[in-house]
């Protein structure tokens, strides 16, 4: 079969062509709060090219060929795909039986939604009773492992090759069985906390007073948010989460300690410094697969509110993943609001070492100042041109003519050239420090919290026992269909715990705005 990538036409355009999956009109939908109005992350700015305000439902939107991936969630309730081994149907792992000789079942209970606070303060560093660290398991997906991943890819490329047997150019990936061995050894939701790996530069939007400072400050800490997600060669997935699945960390910032300082008594983590960048995600839906995260910084009165889902597509010798919602960043101290949306992602190469890039046209928007900025990432050309190259422009309200022009790679250096002449290095992802995220060890954990729902999985694939990671993945899948099945059956509908639907959006149930203007009155 051929080595080379094949290429969908370049996809700048796929943020415009489809909208969100909604039936409501889009427009700014306030929720008032004392003297505070706070648009849902789904209102448009009215800054340069704002999103169409012509939205379909799912069923309704209209793909454009070879533009738009197909859905990448099954229509039938009790289906639950993910990354699995080829097993043959008599050889599957037992299901997962309590006590009781009763499938276990994962419930969801009014106590379920109080995280548990760490046992002891050392609760981040402290070992496993297996001898090996939280880090030594969790923290590992950087070059370290590239070696052996990419031999890993190449002695499994039988089953590569059987599974490229069962797709056609186009196909809906939901019903296609992935081998284990792709996965990257965390949750979905733990890697959507690397938007926050330099949390210094989100809390410093805030920080500025002019709002075109600000507007230029968020687009850095954007432009600076994507290299973290994957610093090994080899492109891997990560852990499709489960409904109701919650991951929780918080980073603590350049030159500030924990010690001595007040503590937040509330939001997502409630027991760390009010310095602290706090983060928590929960899947929120399983049909469409839908994730949601909040993160804050309490002294800076900062938040960030989004919702992702996404659809797959075969492209070939690719896989196309097309991410669909919004985020918002909100200064609380200027009351403004921030819209942005999220590029698509590929996976190239998928039959020698697989590597991801970036395309697609996404737009930032403060409907506030008029502040806006249009960033297009670009793939690469099938001959010629460089990887990873990303174009952006940012504009002063009602300005067709930018003020700032920024290009380079994002996961290497961005230089912006400014209307006055200015010539300057933006971002420079090879010399920003990369900020670890803390997170609790996982016997302070929850049970649905993703490193404790996942430890057998991200064990054995550490390993590199592919066949136990496997088992372990069959069991906690078993959980989830009893889950579907108990409901069913009883008739209840599945409660969010940490976030609510607001219109075509995901709220977090208490931001920072909420919970200032209640401590106001």
């Amino acid at each position: 079969m051929p080595s080379q990538t094949v290429l969908p036409p370049e996809p700048v355009q796929l943020c415009k062509s489809e909208q969100r999956p909604s039936s409501l009109p889009v427009g700014p939908v306030l929720a008032t709060l004392g003297h505070h109005q706070t648009p849902t992350p789904n209102s448009t700015g009215s800054g340069h090219s704002p999103p169409s305000s012509s939205l379909t439902s799912p069923s309704h939107v209209n793909l454009s060929p070879n533009t738009v991936p197909e859905f990448s969630y099954s229509s039938s309730e009790d289906e639950f795909y993910d990354a699995d081994e080829f097993h043959q149907s008599g050889s599957s792992p037992k299901r997962l039986i309590d006590s009781s000789g009763s499938a276990s079942v994962l419930t969801h209970s009014s106590s379920a939604n109080s995280l548990k606070r760490p046992d002891t303060t050392e609760s981040l560093n402290s070992s496993m009773s297996n001898g090996t660290s939280d880090a030594d398991l969790f923290d590992s997906h950087d070059d370290r492992d590239d070696d052996a991943e990419a031999g890993s890819v190449e002695e499994h490329k039988s089953v590569i090759m059987h599974l490229l047997s069962q797709v056609r150019l186009g196909m809906d990936l939901t019903k296609v069985v992935l081998p284990t061995f792709i996965l990257e050894r965390r949750s979905l939701l733990e890697m959507y906390a690397d938007f926050f790996a330099h949390p210094d530069l989100f809390v410093s939007i805030s920080d500025h007073k002019d709002p075109k400072d600000r507007m230029v400050q968020v687009v850095k800490w954007y432009l600076s948010a994507f290299h973290a997600g994957r610093k090994g060669s080899v492109a891997k997935k990560p852990y499709n989460p489960i409904l109701g699945e919650i991951f929780q960390c918080h980073w603590t910032l350049p030159n500030d300690t924990e010690e001595n300082t007040e503590l937040v008594s509330e939001g997502p983590v409630p027991w760390v410094s009010k310095n602290s960048v706090t983060f928590v995600a929960e899947q929120v839906s399983h049909h469409p697969p839908i994730s949601a995260f909040y993160a804050e910084c309490f002294n800076k009165k900062i938040q960030f509110n989004a919702h992702i889902w996404t659809k797959s597509k075969f492209l070939g010798m690719s896989i196309g993943v097309h991410n669909i919602g919004q985020g918002c960043v909100s200064c609380l101290d200027y009351d403004e609001h921030y819209i942005l949306t999220f590029p698509n992602g590929y996976g190239r190469s998928i039959l020698t070492v697989p590597w991801v890039e970036l395309g697609g046209e996404c737009n930032i928007n403060c409907s506030k100042t008029g502040y806006s900025a249009n960033i297009i990432f670009h793939t690469k050309p099938f001959y010629g041109g460089k990887k990873h190259r990303i174009t952006a422009e940012i504009f002063s309200p009602n300005d067709k003519k930018s003020f700032c022009s920024i290009e380079g790679e994002w996961n290497g250096v961005m230089y912006a050239k400014y209307a006055t002449g200015e010539n300057t290095v933006f971002v420079d992802t090879k010399k920003l420090p990369i900020i670890k995220k803390k997170v609790r060890k996982l016997e302070d954990q929850n049970e649905y919290e993703s490193r404790s729902l996942w430890k057998d999985v991200t064990f054995n694939l550490k390993i590199r026992d592919i066949d136990a990671a496997t088992e372990a993945k069959h069991r906690l899948e078993e959980r989830q269909r009893a889950e579907a099945r108990e409901r069913k059956e009883k008739e209840i509908q599945w409660e969010t715990r940490l976030f609510h639907e607001d219109g075509e959006c995901w709220v977090y149930d208490e931001p920072l705005l909420k919970r200032l203007g209640a401590a106001k009155h």
